[in-house]
């Protein structure tokens, strides 16, 4: 219960810990992108920036996970000029991650970095800074990545959800592109929808 009550807790603040100038450029730059959305991170930022990749796709913002250790290997060839990189580093260190950075400027990628700490590394060469950062994480020794990893997927998360209103993403548009499992069902079958309509 108590982890439960960190990590919710954690999440309800963002409201007060995230720029809203930084947010909203960070929408505007997912809904001008022509290119791709590429996401990166180690560890458990690699799986919030897996998640969040799969939800840019839901969304019709074509996005893929890069990994930093393939990248460096030739992988790097998958960004392009006017691609949008989004760096997920909790303490902005990461060396796999800076690594990246020259090819992203070279090739005129738009680089926002997703840290706790405006003056790192990673912080400084972005293009946008999305500070996205907890009182503490959920385990006693204040180290585990836990409320930290959910507040980056719920900021990105709310990413998502004015994305869909920015480019007035449509259910049949979300029909296209999901037509699996219990989601498929009802969007291909509205009769099927449980969503209470307001009356």
């Amino acid at each position: 219960m108590e982890t439960w009550a960190s990590e919710a807790g954690a999440v309800a603040a963002l409201s007060t810990v995230v720029d809203p100038e930084a947010f909203r450029r960070c929408v505007a730059a997912l809904a001008d992108c022509r290119g791709r959305i590429l996401t990166t991170g180690c560890g458990t930022s690699a799986a919030a920036a897996k998640k969040i990749a799969h939800s840019l796709c839901c969304i019709e913002r074509p996005a893929a996970f890069l990994s930093p250790s393939d990248a460096v290997h030739g992988g790097l060839g998958l960004v392009q000029p006017g691609d949008v990189v989004i760096a997920i580093s909790k303490g902005g260190g990461t060396r796999e991650l800076l690594n990246l950075v020259p090819a992203c400027k070279t090739k005129l990628a738009f680089l926002i970095a997703v840290t706790e700490n405006p003056d790192s590394p990673l912080a400084r060469v972005a293009d946008l800074l999305l500070r996205v950062k907890v009182e503490r994480e959920a385990d006693p020794f204040n180290m585990l990545a836990t409320a930290s990893t959910l507040a980056v997927i719920a900021v990105f998360d709310a990413v998502c959800i004015a994305l869909m209103h920015v480019t007035g993403y449509t259910r049949e548009q979300f029909a296209v592109i999901h037509p699996g499992g219990a989601v498929g069902e009802r969007l291909l079958d509205p009769s099927k929808d449980q969503v209470s309509k307001p009356s």
